[in-house]
């Protein structure tokens, strides 16, 4: 059997049994599907890319190289389309989120966290499954109520790693297009994950390992971004904010399961 790389060794017996590259492999196919997610719809990979790497690597390993990876795909998009960034909106979304990490890690040690992912869970499906089933089209006419999606998105960021349903309802509600949803929402992602990613600096996480995983799936992710960028512009406004919709919905079903 190959050597493991550092860091791998602790992810469980099952993980223990397989040989190093077929590890790698799968980690390479996860980041793929997560990037290609990320990239046609602006958002999602997060319950993608680290539930299913946990089964195979750390969650140590499995966080950081997800953020990297995070900041790789928003720094792309954001170069590729940054004339389809509502400056405005990102900027209204990011500052208050900073605001919420503080509070969603005071939740994180207050709250059982079954508990606020079944409610969050309810909540993501309820407004997925009422948009799209409700003939109104509700829609939100300015930025406004920006600083309280980016709050609650920086909360749920702080406690569990989740920020991507508050900023997709937002954008849904401000019926952007597929291209201005797509490069706002990573707009906001990147000064996120950078955030991120200098507490794993700090934390001392940032290591070999996570840096492996990362630069060994760097060729599947360029092409699950250029990818997903062909697949969100072939995709009509009206059918896209179905697919935003139909992708909350799944999270929030996701939530629930992970709860029970």
């Amino acid at each position: 059997m190959e050597s493991i790389p550092p860091g791998v060794s602790s992810a469980g017996v099952l993980a223990q049994m397989m040989p190093a590259h077929w590890i790698t492999i799968q980690v390479i196919l996860v980041f793929f599907l997560a990037t290609l997610v990320r990239s046609a719809l602006g958002f999602g990979e997060a319950l993608i890319a680290v539930p299913l790497l946990a089964f195979v690597i750390p969650v140590e390993v499995a966080a950081p190289a997800a953020v990297l990876v995070s900041i790789t795909v928003a720094l792309i998009i954001v170069m590729q389309d940054w004339r389809r960034v509502h400056v405005n909106s990102a900027l209204w979304l990011v500052v208050p989120t900073f605001l919420g990490i503080p509070l969603g890690l005071l939740l994180l040690k207050s709250f059982p966290e079954r508990i606020v992912e079944a409610i969050l869970g309810v909540l993501v499906a309820a407004f997925a499954l009422y948009s799209l089933l409700s003939r109104r089209n509700h829609e939100l006419k300015n930025d406004r109520l920006a600083g309280f999606f980016g709050f609650t998105a920086g909360v749920l960021g702080g406690a569990y790693g989740i920020n991507g349903p508050p900023l997709a309802i937002y954008g849904s509600l401000r019926r952007w297009s597929p291209e201005h949803f797509r490069a706002t929402l990573q707009a906001y992602f990147l000064p996120a994950s950078l955030a991120g990613m200098a507490g794993y600096w700090f934390g001392g996480l940032w290591t070999p390992a996570v840096n492996h995983f990362y630069l060994m799936s760097l060729p599947g992710v360029f092409v699950a971004i250029f990818l997903g960028r062909a697949i969100n512009r072939r995709m009509r406004s009206h059918r896209f904010i179905s697919y935003v919709h139909l992708g909350l919905t799944a999270i929030g079903v996701l939530l629930l399961l992970k709860a029970l």
